[in-house]
């Protein structure tokens, strides 16, 4: 089942409908997006804590630091390091409104709604679990 994000822009006209395939293959052409990856201690807590906690975080933090119609200090809410969730928003640009606004086509400007913080979380779940997939194959080689 293919995840699309069918949001509507500021002009309240329907916009294109962003699959999660179609949202990675782009971050995979962007350098900066290529360069994110978990550190030794992001993939221990990663590992320690489990994909479920760690998600249950990611959602905290988007409630708190993304959904807000209009959120403190936006572009600069998101630490780089310390979690693995804030690594996964930067390589998944989920990481400011402005991010979710070019590259996931959901516009700025209004407090995001539950499908919106649903997909936010979902992306982030997809990059993790692509991280986890890369340290399974690199444990067994």
């Amino acid at each position: 089942m293919a995840i699309t994000n069918r949001i509507l822009d500021e002009d309240a006209a329907p916009a294109t409908p962003v699959s999660l395939d179609g949202v990675f293959d782009a971050l995979g052409r962007s350098p900066f997006r290529r360069r994110c990856g978990l550190a030794a201690a992001e993939r221990a807590y990663l590992e320690r804590k489990g994909l479920a906690v760690v998600l249950r975080h990611a959602r905290d933090f988007i409630d708190r630091r993304l959904a807000p119609r209009q959120p403190p200090n936006d572009g600069r809410q998101t630490p780089f390091r310390g979690h693995p969730a804030f690594v996964a928003q930067h390589a998944t640009a989920t990481c400011c409104r402005c991010c979710l606004a070019k590259w996931h086509r959901i516009p700025r400007g209004h407090a995001l709604t539950e499908p919106e913080c649903q997909y936010v979380v979902a992306v982030i779940e997809r990059w993790l679990r692509g991280q986890a997939r890369q340290l399974h194959r690199r444990g067994r080689s």
